[in-house]
């Protein structure tokens, strides 16, 4: 068996109200509410970034699995806010954990799915015989224009996954589907993203989250019945749910992974922390049906079997107690978090 032998998750504590938001460029709260499902975000400290978010959450999943970090072969790190432009954020990584010298590192770029890219990569090495682990990690400290949409819920946050053999949780099979559909993009130099509005709804987001999930059912013989849990890329709460339904999930599925509502969409870490969420609970033999999303565009998903390793792994703090400390910001404080005050 090969799949998540451990996991770890980091979540930055500030977080700003969508009213607090709203109230700056004078919106209407409620509405943005209803429409999103996104009651506030979190927001990165002044000196947090990808880099740090990455080693936080990777720190965790290696203490908890209790291995020694030479034997991680292969570091990637998913994320469309890297800190450096030319640098690799997956040395960074692999130096702060002490890995070593003798491993395979890489940043990886996907939009939101790219941190699920890189469990695909390390789930091949380790079956290939490459490697004994691979940690594979999605985090990201998200752009937004003041005053676009975007704003509301562009938030900080990561989780990292070691693949290897005698997992806690097998990935059983897995499946992508992409296109070349431009939902959303950001050129060389630009500091903000654009989008395609609603145009990122059914051609992008519906499209290959739904042909991804159907790909993998057909393909490997699952029915929705098959799955105790349901996670996707969480961009708001509303496209989660409709998904879901869309594929004869009920809110119960999914209701454990949906992160979104309390912290807001942590791009590359969004469906990672929503799947560290229900692995927080998760007991042996049930299955987990998660499928990411990124834009340009592409969907990734894994059947998951929680084996009887779970009984014995150490699963405290829990994604969801991380949620609840929080310590709020006001409009100008998160400018100034975000270093989107220019001199």
């Amino acid at each position: 068996m090969i799949g998540i032998v451990s996991y770890g998750s980091y979540i930055p504590k500030f977080r700003i109200k969508v009213e607090e938001i709203a109230g700056v460029w004078g919106e209407d709260a409620k509405k943005i509410k209803g429409g999103l499902g996104v009651y506030e975000k979190s927001v990165p400290d002044v000196d947090e970034d990808t880099a740090t978010i990455a080693v936080e959450a990777a720190r965790e999943a290696i203490k908890r699995a209790k291995i020694n970090p030479e034997d991680i072969g292969a570091v990637f790190v998913g994320s469309e806010s890297h800190p450096y432009a030319v640098k690799p954020t997956a040395t960074i990584v692999g130096e702060a954990l002490g890995v070593g010298n003798d491993y395979y590192a890489a940043d990886l770029e996907f939009a939101c799915k790219a941190g699920t890219a890189g469990m695909q990569i390390c789930y091949s090495m380790v079956k290939a015989g490459m490697i004994k682990y691979g940690l594979a990690i999605g985090a990201d400290t998200s752009q937004a224009r003041p005053g676009d949409a975007l704003e509301y819920a562009a938030a900080a946050g990561g989780a990292a996954f070691i693949i290897g053999k005698d997992p806690i949780a097998e990935i059983e099979a897995t499946y992508s589907f992409t296109s070349d559909t431009p939902d959303f993009w950001r050129r060389d130099l630009q500091p903000y993203p654009s989008h395609g509005g609603r145009f990122t709804g059914q051609p992008a987001y519906f499209r290959h989250v739904i042909s991804a999930a159907r790909g993998l059912m057909e393909k490997y013989g699952y029915k929705t019945e098959d799955f105790d849990y349901a996670v996707f890329h969480m961009p708001n709460a509303k496209f989660p749910v409709r998904a879901a339904k869309m594929l004869g999930f009920s809110e119960e599925h999914i209701s454990q992974g949906l992160v979104v509502r309390a912290i807001g969409n942590t791009y590359s870490g969004s469906s990672l922390l929503g799947l560290a969420a229900t692995l927080d609970i998760a007991e042996p033999d049930e299955r987990i049906l998660l499928v990411s999303f990124g834009s340009g565009a592409g969907s990734d998903a894994f059947a998951l079997r929680v084996t009887d390793r779970i009984k014995e792994f150490e699963r405290e703090p829990k994604v969801w107690e991380k949620i609840e400390k929080k310590v709020y910001v006001d409009y100008a404080i998160y400018l100034k978090h975000r270093r989107k005050i220019k001199a």
